[in-house]
């Protein structure tokens, strides 16, 4: 069983983190200092230390020296704040092994756990009933899933060459255009090529570009000084300070303003930049990989792009297939997305109903990857025990099989008319409906992504986001 030890002076964290870690299978040992924590290190041998990185007495880069002192070889975890995301990146260069921030989250403890404890050579030993192989949980040495059952490796003739590709580019320092529709897995490949990469001891930073306003887009990539605009009350770290040395990956590139794309062909020609604000030129070596759901190189014909970036971009292009040409490949996703379901929930569903996947066969899957893992998400959720029958699936996916007929009287569009049992207008639903359609036409035509979408329909992505939720709401 494996040992390990948690220094916070957060008596609830500390509490909540070792029932986590216990109920896994692991023995656990709490401290509440630096001090108590470096002599429990000196007497009792460790796997994996827990830190928190604002402790009383010292602070964590301290207790890592200290930890790798006594005991070189055990794995540091560093837990820290939101804002302190830019110390906790100089902690992993100095040896620890990841940081996670607060508030935690149990399957982010774990998929870090599981990585740190497999990279090391120390296979977790789980000893609790949850952490049992059952049936319908895909095993991690399956041949197709990753040592760390980060991503999946499909068998579709559309993804022959895919994975071939990424090990030929990984080693190389080529930059990378990930082409492929919303939620295909652009940013899961994107951490594969830097994990393969000479690259993978150093961070890996994603941005998604589409979520950058106009104003703030440039203090996002590369910081910005105090009082350099109003609000600016402190120094920021950029996203490319934080990738120093190690991936950035930019989603949604296409998104970025004619400025900003003007600043960033400068910066990744010279290998500099200054914070907004600033007149120190900073060194900075990352490894650039975007990803766009439309073509740059029309976007550029098109003055939407800049083509001397684009072609700093174009070392190398990867196009991702959507899910739709990839059916051979669901059954192996759907026992994917169970098997990580079942961990992040603590369940035991043991599998899919015939109908079940059938229609996972049948649907077009507009959303990719990404709707196929929530779908099964909120299917692990809803299902008590045994196997995911259709009744916990969404809407969208059990209609689809339906006749023009069926598909329209929708329960709560309309309400009969108790005389001649013919559906009655009620004005409420019909705008809900108008409603819905209008912003899955609109969905459709940008592919999905949302942050088109929500640019199109004058609203905020928040908005959609709670829109669509409402509409799944009404249909479950």
């Amino acid at each position: 069983m494996k040992k390990i030890l948690i220094i916070d002076d957060d008596r609830d964290l500390c509490l909540l983190l070792s029932k986590l870690l216990v109920r896994k299978g692991y023995e656990t040992e709490v401290v509440h200092s630096a001090a108590k924590g470096i002599a429990k290190i000196k007497e009792t041998p460790f796997d994996v230390v827990f830190c928190d990185f604002r402790l009383g007495d010292k602070d964590g880069r301290e207790v890592l020296a200290e930890i790798k002192s006594y005991a070189p070889a055990t794995i540091v975890i560093i837990i820290t704040g939101y804002s302190d995301t830019r110390v906790a990146v100089d902690v992993i260069k100095h040896g620890a092994f990841d940081y996670i921030t607060k508030p935690l989250a149990p399957e982010e403890i774990m998929a870090i756990l599981t990585n740190a404890l497999a990279s090391a050579g120390k296979e977790p030993e789980m000893a609790s009933p949850a952490a049992k192989p059952v049936p319908g949980k895909a095993s991690n040495t399956h041949p197709k899933i990753s040592a760390h059952g980060e991503y999946l490796v499909g068998e579709a003739a559309t993804t022959k060459g895919l994975y071939d590709q990424i090990k030929i580019v990984a080693p190389t320092s080529y930059s990378i255009i990930l082409y492929g529709e919303s939620g295909t897995g652009k940013e899961v490949i994107a951490k594969t090529i830097h994990s393969l990469s000479s690259r993978n001891k150093e961070p890996f930073i994603a941005i998604d570009c589409g979520t950058l306003s106009k104003e703030l887009a440039g203090s996002e990539l590369f910081g910005h000084v105090k009082g350099a605009f109003t609000g600016a009350l402190s120094d920021k770290v950029g996203h490319f300070e934080l990738a120093h040395g190690g991936t950035l990956f930019l989603d949604e590139v296409a998104n970025l303003s004619y400025p900003v794309q003007a600043t960033l062909l400068r910066v990744i020609q010279e290998r500099k930049f200054k914070r907004v604000g600033g007149n120190k030129e900073m060194p900075v070596d990352v490894r650039i990989i975007v990803a766009s759901n439309e073509n740059l190189q029309e976007a550029y014909q098109k003055g939407k792009f800049r083509e001397d970036l684009y072609h700093r971009f174009n070392e190398f292009s990867i196009n991702l297939p959507p899910l739709r040409e990839r059916q051979q490949d669901i059954p192996l996703f759907a026992e994917f997305f169970l098997q990580k379901s079942n961990q992040e929930l603590d369940k035991q569903i043991e599998g899919y109903d015939d109908e079940v996947m059938e229609m996972f066969l049948t649907y077009s899957w507009p959303g990719n990857l990404r709707e196929f893992r929530n779908v099964v998400r909120r299917a692990v959720l809803l299902t008590a025990s045994g196997k995911v029958t259709a009744k916990t699936l969404p809407w969208e996916i059990t209609s689809h099989g339906a006749s023009p007929l069926q598909q329209q009287p929708i329960s709560y569009f309309t309400h009969p008319n108790e005389e001649n049992n013919l559906p009655i207008p009620d004005l409420k639903d019909a705008a809900t409906k108008a409603e819905y359609e209008t912003i899955m036409k609109v969905l459709k035509q940008v592919k999905f992504n949302k942050t088109k979408a929500a640019e199109i329909l004058n609203i905020d992505r928040k908005t959609l986001y709670n829109k669509i939720k409402s509409f799944e709401d009404l249909s479950s």
